[in-house]
């Protein structure tokens, strides 16, 4: 589906609510200092250490339509004492979406014991209206999307992630990880059920035409090296990741299949163009095996990767992508205009059976605006191009893409 991105930018009326809490500063309370006094203290310390901010208002995506949303970004410090810890990061958005039904995603990612042990995950609810374009580069391209070809109703609830250690004194860490997906498809379109995959493996799990029911349980490990400064909105250093997960039926998973990941990003500072201009760039390969769930297949097409592509549009047992993003937030005496900036990149990414055999290449390109709502966290409204179909999708979500 093709958007004329000036008539549907002209109609997002976003109403910003920035609300932040922070604590005032105290002095060193002396002997004769009271019990009342002293209670009042621990509430403002604690109000200090946690912010928020909240965004909310009408809006459009490009796989639901028109909504009703709001975004809220909290930040605080499990340890106020180690001013060197990172802040754990936990974002939310929800949305009521015009097509019907409601979404929430919740992103923690949560720092502790002097940045020995950290948690990364997800959690997400979806009940809403989803589209499946097929497998393999081929189908994905020529399937038209619509309500009598591509499009299912889904209710699901998903939680996935990874509990990691440090490794000694060095910047490795290694734990973990799991995932738990209850999933539930209706309202198949009428060129999906004639999908071979998708006929395949509902028959497979006791499902049809009028849809079918997905429980998914895996476990596995991720091992990363990170020497990022903040991870959320990293302005300098390196981080790699490899997660592997396998699922299997005596974990209470419908199917067997497994994948693996492998991700690199790196960020650099431009202080020759002047402060707070980054260079960010990233590459990434996830390949899966076994009877692999259509719903769990790699896939290119999110707000986190190559953004002008819809979500889930070129879907494989095999995907990759690379890309490199500038950054860029303004300099200036004015709090309002010292808070806004851009960013803009550029990637290329494929699906297919395999890494080494991909179905076809996919080109990208975008840009957007950049809003600080915290020290260093920031709202993005982005703006990406598929030049394979020529259509330009909007993005809005809380902390950078990667």
């Amino acid at each position: 589906m093709k958007f004329n991105f000036i008539k549907r930018l002209a109609v997002i009326c976003l109403i910003l609510i920035n609300v932040q809490v922070f604590g005032r500063s105290f002095s060193h309370l002396n002997d004769s200092t009271n019990t009342l006094k002293k209670d009042t203290t621990k509430v403002e310390k604690k109000r200090k250490n946690l912010r928020f901010s909240i965004l909310g208002g009408p809006g459009y995506t490009p796989d639901y339509g028109f909504l009703i949303g709001a975004s809220a970004l909290f930040t605080f410090s499990t340890d106020t004492t180690d001013k060197k810890m990172n802040r754990s990061v936990v974002p939310i958005a929800g949305a009521w979406l015009s097509s019907g039904g409601f979404n929430l995603l919740i992103k923690p990612q949560l720092f502790f014991n002097h940045d020995r042990f950290r948690y990364f995950g997800q959690i997400q609810y979806l009940n809403n209206i989803n589209n499946y374009y097929g497998v393999g580069f081929d189908n994905n391209q020529n399937i038209e999307r619509g309500p009598e070809t591509t499009e299912y109703f889904m209710n699901s609830f998903l939680t996935f992630g990874s509990f990691l250690f440090r490794i000694g004194d060095s910047d490795f860490f290694l734990g973990p990880s799991y995932d738990v997906g209850y999933r539930r498809l209706s309202d198949i379109a009428a060129a999906m059920a004639e999908d071979p995959v998708y006929m395949k493996q509902a028959e497979m799990l006791g499902g049809g035409d009028e849809g079918m029911e997905l429980f998914n349980v895996g476990i596995g490990f991720e091992l990363s090296y990170d020497t990022r400064d903040i991870p959320a909105n990293a302005w300098s250093g390196i981080y790699f990741d490899l997660t592997a997960r396998y699922y299997d039926k005596w974990l209470g998973s419908d199917t067997q299949w497994g994948f693996l990941t492998a991700e690199y990003r790196q960020y650099k500072l431009l202080p020759f163009l002047g402060e707070r201009r980054v260079l960010a760039w990233t590459a990434k390969v996830r390949s899966s095996f076994g009877d692999v769930p259509f719903t769990e297949m790699s896939m290119i097409g999110s707000p986190f990767d190559l953004r002008g592509y819809y979500q889930g549009q070129y879907r494989d047992k095999s995907m990759g992508y690379a890309m490199a993003e500038y950054r860029h937030m303004f300099n200036s005496k004015s709090k309002l205009l010292n808070r806004l900036g851009f960013a803009f990149w550029g990637g290329v990414g494929m699906v297919g059976p395999e890494v080494y055999n991909p179905g076809g290449v996919l080109p990208n390109f975008g840009g957007g605006l950049r809003i600080e709502v915290q020290p260093r966290m920031n709202f993005r409204i982005d703006v990406g191009k598929d030049p394979i179909a020529n259509q330009t999708l909007l993005y809005f979500n809380m902390t950078e893409a990667f």
